[in-house]
């Protein structure tokens, strides 16, 4: 979206760069930078504007405050395909989940299945129902073929989603609301008279992960939650097909194709 001028911010200039996630070496502190060492291994979040950095390319120079510890046991490329979903994910529990075949769709399933919750998956054909179902979704709603309100409302018993995860936004989200569960009165609404009817009117909370990555001690709290989730085996970073960056054209054109299930990972030097 950055690169097609689509994305909520514009490049400053051009040549721009490009990307947020990525998975290195460190190989140079800058001046008063402490907590990390020549050597350490790491992954950059999405804590900067690209406008001002990206991580295309053999080497990049990010503010340290968007560089985290790459976790043990993981291959850098999952680790690409780990912080960014997860962390968005941290920041918005959910339910119901649009845009489920996604890394953070999918990334949201783990952590409903994680805190015991029930997720349910929303995916536009069948092509991809099994392998929600496979990724750990409860439930899939293939929304070309079901009414997400109607099929959630069967699922629940008809009282519907207490959380909904919407990636997609537009015109969908009426049908979203109406898939929501609808909260227990108040005392006040209880004693209103006959002729005032009872209104529904669901809450939205816009989110962003800037909300997140931008706030130290948010991110020091969503970066234990999602490490506990790795060294638990519940939170798995999927990465759907990795290219050369010398291929980072073609990259763009299968992501574009919307095929992918999961994380498009670029890699450099094998």
């Amino acid at each position: 979206m950055f690169r097609a001028g689509t994305y909520f911010e514009r490049p400053g200039e051009f040549p721009a760069k490009l990307g947020y996630s990525a998975a290195g070496v460190v190989e140079a502190l800058g001046e008063g930078v402490t907590g990390f060492a020549i050597g350490d291994a790491v992954n950059t979040v999405a804590g900067f504007s690209m406008r001002d950095y990206g991580v295309y390319g053999e080497a990049a120079i990010v503010p340290a405050s968007a560089v985290l510890r790459r976790p043990e046991g993981l291959a850098a490329s999952e680790t690409v395909a780990l912080w960014g979903p997860f962390l968005t994910a941290y920041g918005a529990i959910v339910v119901l989940i649009t845009a489920a075949s996604s890394s953070v769709g999918l990334a949201t399933i783990d952590v409903v299945n994680h805190i015991g919750a029930v997720p349910i998956a929303a995916t536009r054909t069948e092509a991809k129902k099994q392998r929600l179902l496979d990724a750990g979704a409860a439930h899939v709603i293939v929304t070309d073929d079901e009414s997400v309100a109607a099929r959630t409302k069967e699922i629940t018993g008809g009282r519907g989603a207490e959380f909904v995860f919407d990636a997609v936004a537009g015109e969908g989200v009426r049908e979203r609301a109406a898939a929501t569960a609808k909260a227990a009165p108040s005392s006040s609404t209880a004693h209103s008279t006959r002729r005032k009817p009872r209104w529904f009117v669901p809450t939205m909370r816009l989110f962003n992960a800037f909300d997140l990555t931008l706030d130290p001690d948010r991110l020091a709290r969503a970066h234990h939650f999602v490490r506990a989730g790795v060294r638990a085996g519940t939170f798995r970073p999927r990465v759907d097909r990795t290219f050369d960056l010398a291929d980072v054209a073609e990259s763009h054109r299968y992501l574009e194709a919307n095929g992918q299930f999961g994380k498009v990972v670029v890699t450099v030097g094998g």
